[in-house]
């Protein structure tokens, strides 16, 4: 491990930084360069708790640092020319520390330039099937953070126990007392009072929630770009309970597609096409495209209710709820959107209806459908009853403040954090060397029969050498790969295996089209492909 001292941190990549894994950064070295042309202050890390640590390289050969040559007329004397060497040292350092100063990180502009993650990242662990769900071995992870403004002079055990909750607070106590939790890499006892600049590091036994077994089919692929069909239940990129049972994760493991640039994104829950650059070019091309507007996007969606004939249009705009959360609620202080739907068929008293978000706001359809009284059928967010008596519908969220809503939906709600106990806790009285899977099967998904087809609308390159596969998931539970920690308290616990209500939310993304390019998926079995003429559409 090197040495604190020799240790820089830089920003984070992804969303609500709260919920961003510390490796879940792509950063090239020379992007720390401290040229003023890049803006803003390298050193903000208020907004990046979770961090990565490259290797300091001014311990160098201090030769290569010394100032160029200064002419100076031969009348002045040696010490006029001491003199005006030191000024002009100390103008330099004083420059160099303006431009450091001045330095931005922008994230919308580095996004397509991350490399990726490390294979040793990828190593941590492994992949098992088990009742037709992914399943990742649990693995140890250190949890890097830079203190936050917000918790100078707190303990360290109350900014834990608030700002964190992954595990209960007798948990966050063990940790310190272990050594575990430390602060600049040292032991600290529970009543340690956090300084600035102090670095937080938590090594904890990672459990990660399972996602269907279905496998991640290639729709496309070539030197530039590569094109999935995203089942439901899998999260795009690392974050908060997820990280090796992620879309980039799988792709770098079990295809060899690795350094893969995020174009877009989909909801955890929501499955279809989802594009990947493979070339920092063809990323930002395809960004550009998608920020302004030349994508048309088309899903498709099962609601409750009987929809409105003909082209029905939502233009309320949608604001932010929480991005603590990830909620969002129609509101005239939000952003402008608009999106079109259409019924296209019916299966008992739920509609069939084809979706057109003409922008891209977070949960865009999932709230306009809300707000129309025709929330998706089984959306565990936004068909719930903590919007009030009538679910939303109207903007009618039961005559509470948003900050109640907040409140409300922490207390109760799981959608985007999935743990099922199987009835009360089930604790072991110790935890054995022979480790044995201890799921219980719920509606167990079969693999076989649920994972689509993929339609290809292009012909992907096979002379592409990732296209094979790269590392093979076990097909049951090996307990020789396991690991376990006595001061885990979730290795204590048997967890309910997800069930097909956990996983998956009728709304997949079906077609997107571009300048010079189009591509789509098959159906999923939900939207009655076989009596419905998707073609005439």
């Amino acid at each position: 491990m090197q040495s604190p001292k020799l240790l820089r941190n830089a920003q984070t990549q992804h969303g609500d930084a709260s919920s961003v894994d510390v490796e879940n950064i792509f950063l090239h070295r020379h992007m720390l360069s401290t040229n003023p042309s890049s803006g803003g202050n390298i050193t903000d890390r208020e907004e990046s708790p979770e961090c990565v640590w490259f290797p300091d390289d001014t311990d160098g050969n201090p030769a290569k640092s010394k100032d160029p040559p200064i002419s100076l007329s031969e009348e002045k004397s040696e010490t006029q020319t001491k003199e005006i060497l030191a000024e002009k040292r100390k103008a330099s350092s004083a420059d160099d520390e303006g431009h450091v100063k001045k330095v931005k990180l922008d994230a919308n502009g580095l996004k397509t330039k991350r490399p990726g993650f490390s294979d040793e990242r990828y190593d941590e662990t492994s992949y098992y099937f088990e009742n037709g769900l992914r399943k990742v071995y649990p693995y140890f992870f250190t949890f890097t953070t830079f203190a936050k403004g917000r918790w100078v002079d707190e303990k360290i055990l109350d900014v834990f126990v608030r700002e964190f909750r992954a595990a209960p607070p007798e948990e966050y106590e063990r940790s310190l007392e272990a050594g575990k939790l430390t602060v600049n890499y040292e032991k600290v006892p529970k009543d340690y009072k956090i300084k600035h600049n102090d670095l937080l590091a938590n090594v904890v036994h990672r459990h990660e929630v399972p996602v269907t077994s279905q496998p991640i089919k290639i729709v496309y692929m070539d030197k530039d770009i590569v094109v999935v069909n995203k089942p439901a239940s899998i999260p795009v990129h690392p974050c908060g309970r997820y990280r090796h049972n992620t879309v980039v994760f799988i792709l770098a493991k079990e295809h060899n597609l690795k350094n893969l640039r995020t174009i877009h994104r989909l909801d955890r829950l929501t499955s279809g096409l989802l594009l990947f650059g493979r070339t920092a070019e063809r990323a930002r091309e395809l960004e550009l495209q998608i920020r302004t507007r030349q994508v048309q996007k088309e899903y498709v969606c099962r609601v409750e209710g009987r929809f409105p004939d003909g082209t029905v249009e939502c233009n309320e705009k949608i604001d932010v709820v929480s991005y603590k959360i990830g909620v969002c609620k129609v509101s005239p202080k939000g952003k402008d959107c608009k999106t079109t739907f259409k019924r296209i068929g019916e299966v008992g008293s739920d509609s069939i209806v084809l979706c057109k978000p003409l922008t891209g706001r977070m949960h865009q359809i999932r709230v306009h459908l809300q707000y129309l009284g025709y929330p998706i059928s089984n959306d565990p967010l936004y068909n719930h009853e903590v919007f009030g008596p009538l679910k939303g519908k109207g903007g009618d969220i039961g005559g509470i403040t948003e900050e109640q809503l907040i409140s409300n939906l922490i207390s109760i709600h799981n959608a985007e954090n999935w743990l099922g106990l199987e009835g009360d806790q089930i604790v072991s009285a110790e935890i054995k060397g022979g480790a044995t899977s201890t799921s219980v099967v719920e509606n167990p998904l079969n693999s076989e029969t649920a994972a689509p087809v993929i339609s290809e609308t292009l012909e992907p390159n096979n002379a592409t050498a990732t296209q094979t596969c790269y590392e093979e998931p076990d097909r049951s539970f090996d307990p020789k790969k396991t690991t376990s920690d006595p001061q885990c308290s979730e290795c204590k616990i048997n967890y309910r295996d997800p069930g097909t209500k956990d996983l998956i939310m009728y709304l997949h993304a079906w077609k997107y089209r571009g300048v010079g390019w189009e591509y789509e998926t098959e159906l999923p079995d939900w939207a009655c492909s076989s009596s419905i003429d998707y073609d005439q559409l």
